[in-house]
């Protein structure tokens, strides 16, 4: 996802974003010897950006 779609999102909403990718994350590890961990990877750097917006967004 692109940083500016994250930052448009409410908080509730963000949150709500990274309890799903966490869920997903679980799920592409379980499959990651099937698929490959290109995936997670990518879960990844969404559950970071997210944190790092919400960290941010508190601070203000």
């Amino acid at each position: 996802m692109k940083i500016k779609t994250l930052r448009e999102m409410s908080n509730i909403d963000q949150e709500k974003k990274i309890k799903e990718l966490k869920l997903e994350l679980i799920k592409s590890k379980i499959n990651a010897s099937k698929t490959g961990s290109l995936k997670t990877k990518e879960i990844k750097r969404t559950i970071a950006k997210l944190l790092t917006i919400s960290k941010d967004n508190s601070q203000k």
